[in-house]
C-alpha cells in the first residue's frame, strides 16, 4: 500500500480513515472534524481513502487479535438495499468478538451454509457451542458440514448477536442506506476489525483498566497502519 502522489501526508490519512471506522461518522462528519483542525479537503477524499487503505488496516488489525472464543453466536438481521430486501448474516463470539458479516439475498440453509464454511475456513477451528435464534436453517446447516458442535436454540440465549445489531443499525442509518450489497460488504469487513479492536467492554473493568486498554488499542491501530 503506497501513499505516493498523495497531497496529504500518511498520519492525516490514517487518522480520518481512524475516524470513520471508530465512529458513528459520515464522511462529510470527518471532514468537517477536519476542517477545524485547518485542513482543507472534501468528503469525496475521505471516501477516496476509506476504500483504499480500509481493507489494508483492517487486514492487519485482525492478525494481531488473539484466536475467538469457541462459543459462536449466529444472527441474521434484515437490511434494505435500492429497496431490495437482503439479510445480513453476523457471527459473534461469547466475548462480543465479531467474526464475520456476510451479506446474502436469502435466508435459507444455502445461506447459512455459506456463513458457517467461510467461518470455518477464517478461522480454522470449529467451534463447541453454535448459539443460534429458533431458524430451522442453522440446524440443516450444522448437519450437512457434519458439526459435532452442541447447537443452543433460543431468543434470549443469543442476545449477544442481537445486540452486536446495534452498531450497524447507527451506521446504516447514519450512511441513509447501504447502496449496494458490495458495499455494505466491504464496510462491514473494515469495520468490523476496527469494532473488535475498540471494542473495551467498559461497564466491566474499571477506570484503570480502561486507560491501559485503551492505550493498547491504540498502538494495535498504530502498528496496523503504518504496517500497511
Amino acid at each position: 500500500m503506497s501513499y505516493h502522489r498523495l497531497q496529504f501526508p500518511p498520519e492525516i490519512i490514517r487518522h480520518a480513515v481512524w475516524l470513520y471506522l471508530r465512529f458513528t461518522l459520515s464522511y462529510r462528519d470527518v471532514e468537517e472534524l477536519l476542517a477545524e483542525r485547518g485542513l482543507d479537503l472534501s468528503y469525496e477524499t475521505v471516501r477516496r481513502w476509506v476504500l483504499k487503505f480500509g481493507p489494508a488496516f483492517a487486514c492487519n488489525l485482525r492478525r494481531r487479535r488473539s484466536r475467538p472464543t469457541d462459543i459462536w453466536h449466529l444472527d441474521e438481521m434484515v437490511v434494505s438495499i435500492q429497496g431490495r430486501r437482503m439479510f445480513l448474516w453476523r457471527a459473534v463470539d461469547s466475548e462480543g468478538e465479531i467474526l464475520d458479516a456476510l451479506v446474502q439475498p436469502k435466508r435459507d440453509k444455502a445461506a447459512a451454509m455459506r456463513l458457517m464454511r467461510r467461518l470455518l475456513k477464517k478461522q480454522g477451528y470449529a467451534p463447541s457451542v453454535l448459539v443460534t435464534d429458533k431458524l430451522a436453517s442453522y440446524g440443516a446447516a450444522r448437519r450437512e458440514l457434519g458439526l459435532s458442535a452442541r447447537h443452543e436454540k433460543g431468543l434470549r440465549k443469543n442476545n449477544r448477536a442481537e445486540a452486536s445489531h446495534q452498531v450497524v443499525r447507527r451506521q446504516e442509518r447514519k450512511m441513509q442506506g447501504f447502496k449496494s450489497a458490495g458495499s455494505a460488504q466491504r464496510f462491514l469487513s473494515a469495520h468490523s476489525a476496527a469494532y473488535n479492536t475498540f471494542n473495551l467492554q467498559r461497564h466491566l473493568i474499571s477506570r484503570r483498566t480502561l486507560r491501559l486498554f485503551r492505550a493498547e488499542a491504540a498502538e494495535q491501530w498504530q502498528a496496523a497502519a503504518v504496517a500497511a
